[in-house]
């Protein structure tokens, strides 16, 4: 019938088949549907609980459900119980949506990388990184690193630059311990945990982790944990002061995170000269004004501009753009106004 040979009259015909019954359509039942979607649900939910196990579920709630169709669709979903399982770890929860760090101290990241003494004992080796610097906060090496030394670690960074918005991390065991938790919850600071066997949703650690292992690890013969730690903070050190980034124009993180709190400090300060001087205003307009910034701008700088059509024009980065409207003969951009009526 398909290729035109006969058509379905004579097709039924042929078969012996009702018409009425050829063109009859299948009408989903509702409840069988519904029925189907609790099972799926439950062996889910439960997935060391067998067919018969679910079964006796589902008459608890009150529904008359035969246990061979309760196989029946386990076996096409492919929900069976299986003898030999994989255990599978805990994963933590995020207090917060992913994102990428726009400013120092909005996310830093940790992480542990494992390496040997000479004697071959292991060694455990815990790094901060703060994701928009580039900046190693710290690095604590040892035999283990347990919760609390990781916590210990956290609060001396924070002393020396300050506490994060963020803390990103994977679902080791180190960092989803409760008592980590208790204390980010105190310290209001959020946590980015990222999924499972994703290791690329933590690149900017992954990265420094390589440069780690390329320039330190994989060169030094280590004769005890005292002689690792000693090595490798003067390598952090150098890392942080010394070596050029080539994903911060080739500055050392140090150089471009000074930088970035001396643009801040500059806004921050003309900000507050522009409010002083708003008393000798002798016409009502404002002294300043802010505008918003935008979050694929550049670095950010300070511009003053007496125009208002002009300031729209100017490249606004990640701090604040302020527009100073001095008075007309204050301007900067009116000095050739003034010669000329001088002249």
């Amino acid at each position: 019938m398909k290729q035109g040979l006969c058509s379905a009259t004579q097709s039924c015909r042929a078969l012996g088949l009702a018409r009425s019954s050829f063109y009859l359509r299948h009408r989903p039942n509702r409840q069988r549907a519904r029925l189907n979607k609790r099972i799926i649900e439950l062996s889910e939910r439960h997935p060391r609980y067998g067919y018969r196990r679910v079964s006796a579920l589902l008459r608890r709630e009150g529904k008359r459900v035969n246990p061979k169709r309760v196989q029946r669709i386990r076996r096409q979903e492919g929900l069976q119980v299986r003898k030999k399982q994989r255990a599978t770890r805990r994963v933590g929860v995020s207090t917060a949506r992913r994102q990428r760090a726009a400013s120092p101290n909005q996310v830093w990241s940790w992480d542990l990388i494992h390496d040997q003494t000479q004697g071959g004992s292991s060694l455990r080796i815990l790094t901060l990184l703060d994701e928009y610097t580039k900046q190693c906060l710290a690095i604590a090496v040892g035999r283990s690193i347990r919760a609390l030394d990781a916590i210990e670690v956290l609060e001396q960074a924070i002393k020396q630059y300050g506490q994060p918005e963020h803390i990103r991390s994977d679902n080791g065991p180190e960092f989803i311990a409760g008592a980590i938790r208790n204390w980010m919850d105190q310290r209001q600071i959020r946590a980015l945990y990222i999924s499972p066997g994703s290791p690329w949703e933590q690149a900017y650690i992954e990265s420094f982790h390589d440069k780690f292992r390329d320039e330190c690890l994989n060169r030094e013969l280590f004769a005890s944990v005292a002689e690792a730690r000693v090595i490798i903070e003067s390598w952090r050190k150098e890392y942080n002061h010394s070596r050029p980034h080539s994903a911060l124009g080739y500055l050392t993180p140090q150089e471009f995170a000074a930088s970035q709190q001396i643009q801040t400090t500059n806004c921050e300060a003309e900000n507050g000269q522009l409010k002083r001087q708003a008393v000798g205003f002798d016409y009502g307009r404002p002294q300043s004004t802010t505008y918003p910034q935008s979050p694929l701008s550049g670095p950010s700088r300070c511009c003053d501009v007496t125009d208002p059509s002009r300031a729209f024009s100017q490249h606004a980065g990640p701090g604040r753009l302020w527009i100073s409207l001095d008075r007309d003969d204050q301007s900067p951009l009116n000095s050739n106004k003034t010669t000329h009526q001088d002249n």
